[in-house]
């Protein structure tokens, strides 16, 4: 059942991409319409995460996880039936808050249903199997239902879903809490949200209302006043949601640092992914779904893998080459035209999905081993609120890039160019960075919550 949950986070996570040109159609939106959706969910999972599981540690993990099952299966149904872009908007912020209770707490469950480390593993084995099904078969399913449909078939596939698992979890998960977990960070929360919140809306909405203009430097204004003080209440909370203490050490600092790089490209870059073949090469929602597909399954079929060769090689090499990897074929995407045919792209979002997924899983072991035992799963959940940080980010800058184009005069191809370029680059200099300053670790000194580790996701 927890696998399940996450599985139907995944799915979503892939499947709103492939939908992205149907829903600039029919709700005739612009490019600020379609970030606002994708980052509407991605900032909410972001900010939330670790909050979602202190609760499920606090409140109990069947009830937060079943919570955050019903508001993600509502929200589903909210964006499916939206009458307008603010309502989808709005949909997929609660959508966020859903995925941000679900997806600790179905892990939470796992880690509590099987004590024993070896059976431990293997229940987790499966969870991050089920889940890179999920991640795999967004694009198929999202280019099936939008050309069959239209884009309010991609959040209605997730009501059967939500409904049967729980009718199926009600009677089967047992409930499980940690009478011994912290109180609630609701200041920290609150500013994290605001704070990246306003940093994202100028940086979105700047290309369309100037960068120079009033609303825009007010927001970029806003988003430093509260970051710092995030920071100052961060500091003096005894029970801080994000330990700003952690970051003395510099191997947690540098593979968070990378993490956010990794959302940046990543996301940033996905996020046109769709667009690029159906605007610019003319091909139907169906056949850019299909076509998507070769990131996702380099990323499902590299995953598993990359945990062993860090252990092997040690996060260095591994993180290093990974990114350099995904650096190059995003480089390399930055000069695919509308008449390049697909034998000749195809390999290019391979590569760069096998590339991010070298990255991840490594990444987040490395944070995990910067930190004594205890404080495992508070760095495992901190590396992934950095990669969604990046994500929204990347979403905002990326889409920033190409907005900035048209406006002088470019076409939206060459926005695209300069979009891929920009992630390329960014990859290639977190590889850069990795490679010089992040601490190599041996198989010895291998985590051994490395299994723990979340499972990538382009969300």
């Amino acid at each position: 059942m927890a696998c399940a949950g996450q599985f139907m986070v995944l799915l979503d996570s892939t499947i709103v991409g492939v939908a992205l040109p149907d829903m600039q159609n029919r709700l005739h939106t612009h490019m600020s319409g379609l970030q606002w959706i994708v980052d509407a969910y991605v900032l909410l999972v972001a900010m939330l995460l670790l909050t979602g599981g202190v609760f499920a540690d606090r409140f109990g993990r069947k009830r937060v996880y079943l919570s955050g099952v019903v508001v993600f299966t509502l929200a589903s149904v909210l964006c499916a039936f939206a009458p307008s872009l603010g309502w989808l908007i709005t949909g997929r912020v609660l959508q966020g808050v859903g995925a941000a209770a679900l997806s600790p707490g179905s892990l939470a469950l796992l880690a509590a249903a099987y004590p024993v480390p070896k059976e431990r593993v293997k229940a987790i084995g499966l969870w991050a199997g089920i889940s890179g099904i999920g991640l795999a078969a967004g694009p198929l399913a999202g280019g099936i239902l939008v050309d069959a449909f239209d884009w309010r078939a991609i959040f209605l596939v997730n009501v059967p879903i939500g409904v049967v698992l729980l009718l199926a979890a009600l009677p089967t998960l047992s409930e499980s809490r940690n009478l011994a977990a912290p109180a609630i960070d609701v200041p920290g929360t609150v500013l994290s949200i605001l704070g990246v919140g306003a940093l994202t809306y100028g940086l979105i909405e700047g290309g369309a209302q100037g960068w120079t203009s009033g609303p825009i430097l007010t927001s970029f204004v806003a988003a430093a006043v509260i970051l710092v003080a995030f920071v100052v209440v961060e500091q003096r909370n005894p029970a801080p949601m994000m330990p700003l203490r952690m970051f003395r050490n510099s191997l947690f600092t540098v593979s968070n640092t990378a993490m956010v790089m990794v959302g940046f490209s990543l996301m940033g870059s996905v996020f046109f992914f769709s667009q690029f073949f159906v605007t610019v090469q003319g091909a139907s929602i169906l056949d850019s779904g299909l076509e998507t597909l070769p990131i996702s399954l380099g990323m499902a079929i590299v995953s598993p893998f990359a945990g062993r060769l860090a252990a092997r090689y040690g996060f260095r090499i591994v993180v290093t080459a990974g990114m350099a990897l995904a650096g190059v074929g995003l480089l390399t995407l930055g000069f695919v035209h509308a008449d390049t045919g697909y034998g000749n792209v195809w390999w290019r979002l391979a590569i760069t999905g096998a590339g991010f997924a070298l990255s991840m899983s490594p990444l987040t072991g490395a944070a995990i081993q910067s930190v004594s035992p205890q404080e495992g799963g508070l760095a495992s959940g901190i590396s992934s609120t950095a990669r969604q940080i990046g994500a929204v980010l990347g979403v905002a800058v990326l889409g920033a890039i190409v907005t900035g184009r048209e406006s002088g005069g470019a076409s939206f191809e060459a926005g695209l160019d300069s979009a891929f370029l920009t992630a390329g680059v960014a990859s290639l200099v977190t590889a850069a960075f990795t490679g010089l300053w992040l601490v190599k670790a041996t198989p010895a000194e291998a985590p051994a919550q490395a299994p723990l580790a979340e499972p990538q996701t382009t969300d």
